[in-house]
């Protein structure tokens, strides 16, 4: 299992997490290392907006990680983390990368300045999206995700035949069985029990990652989420024998990881038994 200098703040059965920024954890990991990343970045909606939570009005203020700092300093941050995510990328490593219009462009543009091929768009399409109470606008009822390799010349993993196979159709009314996977794919939020442990402003639904991490990895393979928050990629990775490593800013998210983590542990879900280890 790979390792950084930094002392991990968890690390249990093929699961390292550490609490730092992103962009000097990246630099401390061992060039090409990494077989896919999947990235979460800020979207930058923290700005005195609102939103439908429950039924009712309520302010977009996720945290200050998720304030926008005006759109040039915006895009160099997402510039830099994505040259970090490369250098340790494998040459035949992949990227997935998540937002919404207020920051995926800017992603899609910096992927390509720094050498990465897009492979696919994803429409991530929400069937239980909050409604949109101004009334001024479509409701907004998707994300997008990007997928892009390594470079040009890299051969990606993609596993087509459990894409167009697998049992993905009963959870995804937009999916045909036995028909080729296209790019809408139609996933409801995290389910109440996947928040039990506590709650993340932006957390993605298991169904959601463990899809992307069965169509772009391998069984073994080192799986990398520099923005973890909860850890749902965590969570998907290791219940598909992958190996995770997880950064975040923010340790209470890190402890709601940690919580998440042990519950795995603990109920034999799959993930097998680890020495489980938490640097306070």
């Amino acid at each position: 299992m790979l390792s950084l200098s930094l002392s991990p703040y968890y690390s249990a059965d093929g699961v390292l997490l550490y609490l730092g920024d992103c962009i000097a954890c990246l630099a401390e990991l061992p060039p090409e290392s990494v077989d896919l990343i999947f990235a979460d970045p800020p979207y930058n909606l923290s700005n005195g907006g609102f939103t439908c939570h429950s039924g009712q009005r309520a302010p977009v203020e996720k945290g200050a990680w998720d304030v926008s700092r005006g759109i040039v300093e915006d895009f160099s941050f997402h510039r830099t983390w994505i040259e970090a995510c490369r250098h340790v990328l494998k040459d035949n490593g992949s990227i997935w990368i998540s937002g919404t219009y207020h920051s995926i462009y800017a992603c899609g543009y910096a992927l390509q300045q720094a050498g990465y091929h897009i492979l696919n768009d994803i429409c991530w399409f929400k069937p239980n999206a909050p409604p949109n109470l101004s009334r001024r606008y479509f409701t907004a009822s998707h994300e997008t995700l990007i997928w892009a390799r390594k470079s040009p010349q890299g051969r990606h993993t993609f596993q087509y035949d459990l894409m167009r196979d697998g049992d993905w159709d009963r959870t995804d009314p937009l999916k045909k069985s036995g028909k080729q996977m296209r790019s809408v794919w139609s996933i409801p939020a995290p389910k109440p029990g996947e928040k039990r442990y506590g709650k993340h402003p932006t957390q993605k639904p298991l169904a959601l990652l463990s899809r992307i991490i069965a169509a772009s990895s391998k069984e073994g393979d080192t799986v990398l989420d520099p923005f973890t928050g909860s850890s749902t990629t965590g969570i998907a990775a290791r219940l598909m024998n992958r190996r995770f490593i997880g950064i975040d800013t923010d340790s209470n998210y890190l402890d709601l990881s940690v919580r998440r983590f042990d519950n795995q542990l603990s109920t034999g879900d799959g993930s097998g038994n680890g020495n489980k280890k938490k640097n306070e």
